[in-house]
């Protein structure tokens, strides 16, 4: 397969992984709110300007309002962090490799943007538009990934495009956790972060029937990190990014990119066999976000040499 072929995939895998999750972290929080104390209660930070943080913001964020913060996550394409801009990313990538993609595929990707993007009317207006855009942007992905397997041959263009998503869902997972349950187990606002992660990733009916401590940092944690049976676990991530490696590359027992994953899926599941139950699991996140971050770097050295750096998306935050 032609590199730049690779690189669209690759890329366009992570720019829909980046919407559908920023989209349900959106979604997360909003539903958050009006069950519990808002970012200025005592119980849950996870808030508006937690994920503005968690997709790269600065400081001067800090000062934004639930209206700017939410917008901004949203429709404001300006952003390169939004969610319409990675939508828009998506469709230009999809665009290139229409030839790889089906057409249905590429049809509801274009509709997709075609339809944030507005048309004049005042669908996406505030103060409900930003969040009905999110809710619209995650049966968009999940009509969209299900064309994807179900309409792509199982090849190293499929393998390609499932390999973006992988990284990017661990690298955003990895991200929320750190952003939601910063270290220091004194404090109380963890435990009240801990539900409102769950319920930011998708994650808090899989969490009940696979654990039975209640929803508090720690199992939440763990249960993120290390649950294999949970697909967007950061776990389950590595090992699918393993396997899409390991079947787009011609000479998977030479390549860097498919040894260091198993490298951090081996790191991982020894981590959840001999930490104890309260062990600290910051710096373990902080440890496999940089991993990922060489991990994407292997992947651009090896499988899209001589691209320009500026052609290459979006760098990983650590």
């Amino acid at each position: 397969m032609l590199a730049r072929i690779a690189h669209e995939l690759y890329w366009l895998g992570r720019n829909l992984a980046r919407a559908e999750f920023t989209a349900r972290s959106v979604d997360g929080v909003f539903r958050t709110e009006l069950q519990g104390p808002s970012d200025s209660g005592p119980g849950v930070t996870l808030g508006w300007t937690g994920l503005v943080a968690m997709l790269g913001g600065s400081s001067a964020d800090e000062r934004l309002g639930r209206g700017a913060a939410l917008a901004r996550l949203t429709l404001d394409a300006d952003r390169p962090d939004s969610m319409l801009a990675s939508v828009e990313r998506a469709r230009e990538g999809a665009r290139t490799v229409r030839d790889v993609i089906s057409a249905e595929m590429w049809e509801a990707i274009n509709t997709t943007t075609l339809t944030l993007r507005g048309d004049g009317s005042a669908r996406w207006s505030a103060p409900a538009g930003p969040y009905l855009a999110s809710q619209y942007v995650k049966q968009r992905m999940a009509l969209i990934w299900g064309i994807a397997d179900r309409a792509m041959l199982r090849d190293e263009a499929k393998s390609f495009l499932d390999a973006g998503s992988f990284i990017e869902v661990a690298d955003m997972m990895l991200r929320l956790l750190r952003i939601a349950l910063p270290s220091g187990e004194e404090d109380p606002r963890r435990d009240g972060n801990a539900l409102a992660l769950l319920q930011a990733v998708g994650g808090f009916h899989a969490y009940l029937r696979a654990v039975t401590a209640p929803p508090n940092a720690q199992p939440v944690a763990r249960f993120l990190i290390f649950e294999r049976a949970y697909p967007d676990s950061v776990a389950a991530c590595v090992d699918s990014l393993h396997d899409a490696f390991t079947a787009a590359d011609a000479s998977p027992r030479d390549s860097q990119p498919v040894l260091r994953v198993s490298r951090l899926a081996a790191d991982l599941d020894f981590q959840r066999r001999v930490l104890p139950a309260g062990a600290e699991l910051i710096g373990i996140c902080e440890r496999a976000q940089q991993e990922l971050a060489a991990v994407d770097q292997d992947v651009a050295d090896r499988y899209f040499a001589g691209m320009a750096a500026g052609e290459r998306g979006i760098a990983m935050v650590v």
